[in-house]
């Protein structure tokens, strides 16, 4: 074998392993490409849980992080659930107001609705009929945003001097909600915490830090199937 073949045959050898390694770089540039596409698009989407109400989802007159909400996410961290509790309430919000207000809570991803409002319309005797179709107005921006989210409601109650007929259709107006929007529904939010001197703020409406760990606990037997 002359030098001239060897050494023409040795450059051809290197040509052809140059070339294959570079196709394995190249398919292996690909999977790596497949695989984070795939991983992309199986992630798991946002998952917050929007709480949407008046102060008494606000909190209040209490220290940051002694909300309702956030006595609910220290549940679900405790639990390892992946959910983000996001608290959307406003102290004095009325429905109305609050059917103007949840379009901007809405832009982001919502897997579950919690609304909590209708307090300050029972309190300032607004109509009943009203209130109903503010709420409603609400829970159908809901559904056209997020069809796939799921929603729950919460029932209020309000003073005796209401008047009786008043307090009766101001009760059923959120039983009436819940069950034609198919929603879970907690009938009396501050069940254990109204009218209790000690677990509730001097105003004798808003609950202290203690009246919002129960107030939590009745939001979250509700919401737990939920999750």
């Amino acid at each position: 074998m002359s030098f001239r073949f060897f050494y023409t045959l040795l450059i051809a050898l290197s040509l052809v392993l140059f070339s294959c390694n570079n196709k394995q770089t190249e398919n292996k540039s690909e999977n790596r490409k497949d695989t984070l596409a795939n991983a992309s698009e199986y992630a798991t989407p946002a998952q917050n849980i929007l709480f949407f109400g008046t102060s008494l989802t606000a909190g209040y007159g209490l220290d940051p992080g002694e909300a309702y909400p956030e006595l609910i996410q220290h549940q679900l961290d405790s639990l390892k659930l992946p959910y983000t509790a996001i608290n959307g309430g406003l102290s004095g919000e009325t429905s109305a107001a609050g059917k103007g207000r949840v379009d901007w809570l809405l832009k982001q991803p919502i897997s579950i609705f919690v609304l909590e409002l209708g307090a300050n319309d029972g309190l300032r005797g607004i109509p009943v009929n009203e209130t109903t179709a503010n709420l409603q107005a609400i829970i159908e921006k809901v559904k056209r945003k997020y069809p796939e989210a799921k929603l729950m409601l919460t029932g209020m109650e309000v003073p005796p001097n209401m008047g009786d007929k008043y307090a009766s259709d101001f009760r059923n107006m959120f039983k009436s909600l819940a069950a034609k929007n198919q929603m879970t529904f907690l009938p009396f939010l501050l069940e254990g915490v109204a009218g209790i001197p000690n677990l509730n703020q001097n105003d004798g409406i808003h609950p202290t830090a203690v009246g919002q760990r129960i107030v939590a606990k009745n939001v979250w037997l509700k919401l737990k199937p939920l999750l």
